[in-house]
C-alpha cells in the first residue's frame, strides 16, 4: 500500500467524523443565512482533497476549511447562492499561498489576510482576492530573497 492510498484510506475512516465536524459549523454560520448540508461538505471535502493533491501538500485534519468557514461566514460579501464555489475557491487560493510563502506564514494568519483583502479592497471579489494573495506572495518571495542576501553579506 503506498502513501497515497494510506492517506485515502485514512481521509475515508474519517469522512463521517469530519461531515459531522463540518455540519456542526452551520450553528455558527446560520445567522447570516449560511447553511451547509451533508452533500456541500462532501463536496467541499472532494474539493480539498483535489487541492492538496493539485498542491502537493498532505494534511491530516480539516482545521484549515473549518477556519475559512468560520472567518468568511461573517463576510457581508458571503452570499448563500454561492457559499459553497466560494468556499471551494478560498481552500484553491490558501494552499496556493502556503505553498508560495514556504508554509512561513502560519495559517490563521494566512486566513485572517485573505479575509482582510476580501472584506477591504477586494469587496468580495475572488479574481481580486487572487490578484492580491499573488502579489503578498511575490512581494514575501522578494523579502526572503532579500534577507538572505543579507545574512550572507555578514559572513
Amino acid at each position: 500500500m503506498n502513501l497515497s492510498e494510506i492517506l485515502n484510506y485514512i481521509q475515508l475512516s474519517h469522512n463521517s467524523k469530519t461531515v459531522t465536524e463540518l455540519l456542526s459549523l452551520n450553528e455558527k454560520t446560520k445567522e447570516q443565512g449560511l447553511v451547509l448540508t451533508p452533500n456541500d461538505v462532501k463536496t467541499l471535502v472532494v474539493s480539498r482533497n483535489k487541492v492538496l493533491r493539485d498542491h502537493a501538500r498532505v494534511e491530516l485534519d480539516i482545521g484549515v476549511l473549518k477556519e475559512l468557514i468560520e472567518v468568511f461566514s461573517t463576510s457581508p460579501y458571503m452570499e448563500r447562492d454561492h457559499y459553497v464555489d466560494t468556499l471551494n475557491e478560498l481552500q484553491e487560493i490558501f494552499y496556493y499561498l502556503r505553498n508560495e510563502t514556504e508554509d512561513k506564514i502560519g495559517d490563521m494568519k494566512l486566513i485572517q489576510q485573505m479575509n482582510d483583502y476580501y472584506n477591504g479592497p477586494c469587496a468580495g471579489s475572488l479574481e481580486l482576492l487572487r490578484s492580491k494573495m499573488e502579489e503578498l506572495a511575490e512581494n514575501f518571495r522578494r523579502d526572503m530573497i532579500r534577507r538572505d542576501s543579507l545574512f550572507e553579506s555578514e559572513e
